[in-house]
């Protein structure tokens, strides 16, 4: 499958918002990776809707990859598919029905993705494998950016890729959380094809080189 780099604006500087997603865009960041926390099932507050749409209206034409972090989820699946999200997850613990909240996101022809957190158990979407496009592995506990990458979680993305193999099913796997040049290869060996990196790309000082060095480092591993 081919490799994605998809910055996260949490780390962006919201000030700038506009001129930092057109910047990562230029220096070859091919998704805008939005985390959406609601200071409920998570620790922190984040973006709304408003904000996907205010960057498809300013131009932003990459795709637009929506993580919710949030619970209920089902009413801001909706906002997120008509502001111009292109991808959204969820996870499973965070909704009353998850057949119901795949349908709502492919019904507006978006990808489906379901996101694990550290501690859930990779069983929670083997009944779902031929529902969903790509399974996002949390690499560190969801709440804020700028932690540091758990290592045991190259472990669960190799059983999360052989359960895929396994399955026959064409399914990315998306991974999130403390991703740097220094461990992109490791992530790729284990089985990911979508890299989700926010401060080692927004805390550089020069984002082109940053995303870069990354795709050398997926290509030579």
């Amino acid at each position: 499958m081919k490799n994605f780099i998809a910055p996260s604006i949490l780390s962006a500087n919201f000030a700038e918002l506009g001129k930092e997603v057109d910047d990562v865009i230029l220096a070859g960041a091919d998704i805008i990776h939005f985390d959406v926390m609601d200071n409920h099932y998570v620790p922190n507050l984040t973006i709304g809707p408003m904000v996907c749409k205010s960057l498809v209206d300013y131009g932003v034409e990459k795709p637009i990859d929506v993580h919710l972090m949030i619970t209920p989820v089902d009413d801001l699946i909706i906002k997120f598919c008509e502001a111009g999200a292109s991808m959204v997850s969820f996870h499973p613990e965070a909704t009353e029905n998850i057949n119901k909240s795949i349908e709502l996101i492919k019904s507006r022809d978006c990808k489906v993705g379901v996101a694990l957190n550290p501690a859930s158990p990779l069983s929670l979407i083997e009944p779902i494998l031929d529902k969903i496009d790509f399974i996002l592995i949390m690499s560190v506990n969801p709440g804020f950016g700028g932690q540091k990458f758990i290592p045991e979680s190259l472990d669960k993305i190799k059983k999360c890729k052989d359960m895929i193999d396994d399955s026959g099913y064409s399914i990315q796997i998306e991974v999130d959380g403390g991703i740097g040049i220094e461990n992109i290869k490791a992530v790729k060996k284990a089985g990911a094809n979508m890299f989700v990196a926010g401060s080692a790309i927004f805390n550089s000082d020069n984002y082109k080189d940053a995303i870069k060095k990354m795709k050398q480092e997926i290509s030579a591993g």
